[in-house]
């Protein structure tokens, strides 16, 4: 609502009537009244072409109508994707002076993604989830990438916003996935997400922490899988926060998960999930956070899979600011684990502790339980 020149939106999905505060405007009504006096304009996935996945072709056209009408917002579909696949990153770039990367949709597709980090009992499911907030010249990178895809889709220059100015100490670096043969500009596509996470894990020495939606990508738990097999040192953890019921994939990640359990010799993992107290119901687990030796940080919208690794649209932004990368970490173990010095042997307390209803451990995994079935499924299905 303060924005002066230019609001640029990239997303999944938009959902009109969605509330960014609760029983605030509706965010066709704030981008309505912003495009008053700025250049408002958003980039959606077109969505599914076949009916039967959702959100649909048609259902995302007839909300593209229904948020445009009447109003100077500008809106353009994204349908050049790889088949079975979509353009699923979360941007949004102010000014050109500030900028959002990370893992929420402005949308209640798929659940009311209003929560707080506290996670209150409440109907249905709570929402777990994470972005970054950035100033400085890295804002340039994010805006060059939303007006490249815009100029995919449209044919015309996205506007350049004020040039970002230095706004502080910590180093950072904007990584995507982009198949190749999808846009004109990147024939060849641009797959750094994967690069990064493949280099953090290579490299972790005593911790590895992972928050996803999905984990089935059969490069990444093979890096984990030999790390559990032969610790790097004495110290070596993994910790893995994944929803308890997926929206799909289910099948993928505890095939991979089966992997992991099985090369763990001497209980160094730990799949956890979040549930609300005194409630049956679970805390989706929405969030794309790494966290390695505590000297590395991801954030951003790729989930562990082979979707998101090679054949959507992703966007993160990674740093090796330690400051950074361990601060948030003890600020996520002290939200799931409420201790203020949280560790490993918390989560192994907490997770088998029956009165802390919060968080337990992720149901159905065993040595056993589907362990080819996520390298296979994840081969077929995610190409």
């Amino acid at each position: 609502m303060s924005a002066t020149e230019s609001v640029h939106l990239a997303g999944w999905h938009f959902d009109p009537s969605f509330e960014l505060v609760r029983g605030g405007p509706t965010l066709r009504e704030r981008l309505a009244t912003a495009a008053e006096r700025v250049d408002v304009r958003l980039l959606a996935w077109a969505g599914a072409p076949l009916p039967l996945f959702s959100p649909s072709r048609s259902t995302v056209r007839e909300q593209r109508r229904e948020l445009v009408r009447g109003t100077r917002i500008r809106m353009a579909l994204d349908s050049i994707e790889r088949p079975m696949h979509c353009h699923h990153e979360k941007l949004a770039v102010i000014d050109g002076r500030v900028a959002y990367v990370g893992g929420i949709d402005l949308t209640r597709l798929a659940g009311d993604r209003l929560d707080r980090p506290g996670h209150p009992a409440r109907p249905g499911i709570g929402w777990h989830d994470a972005a970054l907030r950035i100033e400085g010249p890295l804002v340039g990178d994010v805006a060059a990438h939303l007006a490249l895809r815009w100029r995919e889709v449209t044919g015309e220059p996205l506007p350049a916003g004020t040039s970002p100015v230095r706004a502080g100490s910590i180093t950072a670096q904007f990584v995507r996935t982009v198949p190749n043969g999808v846009y004109g500009a990147l024939p060849r596509g641009d797959f750094r997400i994967l690069e990064a996470y493949v280099r953090a894990l290579r490299s972790a020495e005593t911790l590895v922490y992972l928050e996803s939606q999905f984990l089935w990508s059969s490069e990444l738990v093979g890096i984990l899988a030999d790390k559990l097999r032969h610790p790097p040192s004495d110290e070596f953890h993994v910790v893995v926060l994944l929803p308890a019921r997926p929206n799909n994939g289910a099948d993928d990640t505890r095939g991979q998960l089966g992997e992991l359990v099985a090369a763990d010799r001497d209980g160094r993992f730990l799949a956890c999930t979040l549930y609300q107290p005194g409630r049956e119901n679970q805390v989706y687990v929405h969030a794309k956070v790494a966290v390695v030796d505590d000297r590395w940080l991801a954030i951003g919208s790729a989930n562990l899979n082979e979707h998101s690794l090679f054949n959507d649209t992703e966007a993160c932004v990674i740093t090796c600011d330690e400051e950074l990368a361990r601060g948030t970490r003890i600020a996520l173990w002290r939200e799931h684990l409420e201790r203020d010095d949280p560790s490993f042997e918390t989560w192994v307390e907490r997770a088998h502790d029956d009165e802390y209803d919060q968080l337990r451990l992720l149901p159905h995994i065993s040595r056993r339980t589907r362990r080819f079935l996520g390298p296979i499924n994840g081969l077929l299905v995610d190409g």
